[in-house]
C-alpha cells in the first residue's frame, strides 16, 4: 500500500524535477488498484493534462508496465495495438506513467503529463526513484 504521505512525497520529488527542467506538470499517484491517491497541478500546468496524468498512473498499474514501454507494444501491428481503446478509454500510452514497486511487486503508480514525452518520463522517473530509495517491506 502507498500512504497519502508517501504519495505526497513522491509528488514532491517529481515536482522538484519538473522545476529543474522548467516545465510545470500534472503529477498523479495511484494505489495498487489504479485508484487516485493524490494529484498536483503545478502552477502553469495545462489543465487538459490533469486527466492524462491520472490515466497514465492507472495504465501503469493496470498493466504493470511503463506507459512508454506499452506505447512501443501498441504501435500499428504490435502485440497490443488498440489497447488504448480498452478500459472505457482510461488507457494512456504516452510516456510518463510508471509502476511503483516494493519487493518486486507493483503497489501503485505515478503518472505525469504536461510536457513533451521525454519531460513527462523524466519527471515520473524522479518520483519513482524517490519511492524506490525509500522502499519499505510489503504489509502482509
Amino acid at each position: 500500500m502507498i500512504t497519502l504521505n508517501e504519495a505526497r512525497s513522491i509528488i514532491a520529488a517529481a515536482e522538484a524535477m519538473a522545476d529543474e527542467i522548467g516545465q510545470p506538470m500534472n503529477i498523479a499517484v495511484a494505489d495498487w488498484g489504479g485508484h487516485l491517491i493524490a494529484h498536483v497541478r503545478m502552477d502553469g500546468a495545462w489543465f487538459g493534462s490533469v486527466d492524462i496524468a491520472i490515466k497514465k498512473a492507472f495504465t501503469a498499474r493496470a498493466f504493470d508496465i511503463s506507459t512508454c514501454d506499452l506505447a512501443k507494444l501498441a504501435r500499428d501491428g504490435g502485440d497490443f495495438f488498440g489497447i488504448d481503446a480498452s478500459n472505457q478509454g482510461r488507457v494512456m500510452i504516452f510516456a510518463g506513467g510508471i509502476p511503483l514497486c516494493r519487493e518486486g511487486r507493483a503497489v501503485g503508480a505515478i503518472g505525469v503529463s504536461g510536457g513533451l514525452g521525454a519531460q513527462d518520463q523524466s519527471v515520473a522517473e524522479a518520483g519513482t526513484a524517490y519511492f524506490a530509495a525509500r522502499e519499505l517491506p510489503v504489509a502482509a
